[in-house]
């Protein structure tokens, strides 16, 4: 008996050479679909082209303000970041003139001090060694003036001879000098006007202690003594700093820089803020090796403390105003990632793809995509947009 299974492999062969042949005679097949390429997505949105909408619900309509494309003077924006400093003229070191040991604080750190305010006393031994050469030098100089004046009157009634009026005179200068040596050390120091004349009218400094005042007013940020501490002469004591005008600096390209001048207004804009007006008050004239910028500050009032010393915060330099085509910034929007504008046309309303330039004052320049004269949606452009959503809703 045969084997079945070998008869069927026997025609195995001839069936596969059918098979091959059919299949090349065969019509071919449509190739698989394929991804749009991303580069012909991106020239669907080239500037120009447009979406139209003509179905437009009235209560829309009545939403909907025009305005025309215009060549307007349209200030265009600079920005670069920022950040706030002190202003130098505002901060001041309180130091120890003289050796001595801190007797008494009287403020702390934190405190609000106004100008002239006492800080601390130090107690001193040479502060009473001062005292002691100015008293000596005011009563010598008492004495010299007295001694000469009596000279100029003997001189007048051929009294005494000139040699005894010369060597009056010379006493006097001599005597005068060393009071205003003396003296002087002792304004150096920190004392007053007002004080050295109540210690020539026999008032002394009470525990040869003397004040360190307050150079200005403002806010103490750093104390770095204790009571019993002992201070050398130098050495600082505390800081003081007045917020109220601060500065802030940026960094602008040189092509930048080179549009504006010192007394030019910016604004600053801090973080979560509102913008602040200032002036620019200073451009180095040297660029940075670096970089290649020119660093700019603005003096800016900050009388609420709006600013904080160090923190980063945005500027913003207004160049010179040129005429442009210009459309108001409310008219732009975006559809499909692209930003354009509606444009009013006799049957309805185009979405026209657009490429702008400069911001600023509300204005924003159109490079490409409108024309002078083309009528631009300014108010309901939501409006306008939903309605092309509707129908390419009711489309697919």
């Amino acid at each position: 008996m045969k084997n079945p299974n070998h008869t069927h492999w026997r025609w195995f062969p001839v069936l596969c050479l059918i098979g091959l042949f059919l299949t090349g005679c065969s019509d071919s097949q449509p190739p698989a679909a394929t991804p749009p390429d991303k580069d012909v997505a991106a020239q669907a949105a080239a500037p120009g082209q447009t979406f139209h909408v003509d179905q437009v619900p009235e209560q829309a309509r009545q939403r909907i303000r025009i305005e025309e494309v215009k060549e307007r003077l349209t200030p265009h924006s600079v920005s670069a970041p920022g950040n706030v400093a002190l202003d130098l003229a505002q901060v001041a070191k309180v130091s120890s003139r003289i050796p001595g040991q801190v007797d008494k604080i009287m403020v702390q750190l934190g405190n609000r001090v106004k100008k002239n305010q006492p800080l601390a006393a130090v107690e001193s031994m040479r502060l009473d060694e001062l005292v002691q050469e100015y008293l000596v030098a005011k009563s010598k100089l008492d004495v010299a003036n007295s001694n000469f004046t009596r000279t100029k009157q003997l001189l007048a009634e051929n009294i005494i001879s000139q040699r005894r009026f010369l060597e009056d005179r010379g006493q006097q200068i001599e005597a005068k000098a060393v009071y205003q040596h003396v003296r002087e050390k002792l304004l150096n120091m920190g004392l007053s006007e007002a004080e050295l004349q109540q210690l020539e009218h026999g008032s002394h400094l009470e525990g040869h202690k003397y004040l360190l005042r307050a150079p200005l007013s403002g806010t103490v940020v750093s104390q770095n003594i204790v009571l019993g501490q002992g201070v050398a002469a130098g050495d600082e004591l505390f800081e003081i700093v007045d917020t109220s005008r601060v500065w802030v600096f940026a960094n602008l390209p040189i092509e930048q820089a080179r549009r504006f001048q010192e007394g030019d207004e910016g604004q600053v804009l801090p973080r979560g803020g509102e913008p602040i007006t200032a002036r620019l008050t200073y451009i180095a004239p040297v660029a940075d090796a670096t970089t290649r910028t020119i660093r700019v500050r603005f003096d800016v009032a900050n009388p609420k403390g709006r600013l904080k010393p160090n923190e980063y915060v945005e500027v913003r330099l207004i160049d010179q105003q040129q005429a442009v085509l210009s459309i108001p910034l409310s008219a732009l929007t975006m559809l499909d990632g692209v930003r354009g504008v509606f444009v009013q046309r006799d049957t309805g309303y185009d979405f026209v793809f657009v490429e702008t330039g400069q911001e600023g004052g509300g204005l924003v320049e159109v490079k490409q995509g409108l024309k002078l004269g083309e009528r631009v949606v300014t108010e309901g452009v939501f409006d306008l947009k939903n309605a092309i959503m509707k129908t390419s809703i009711q489309g697919e």
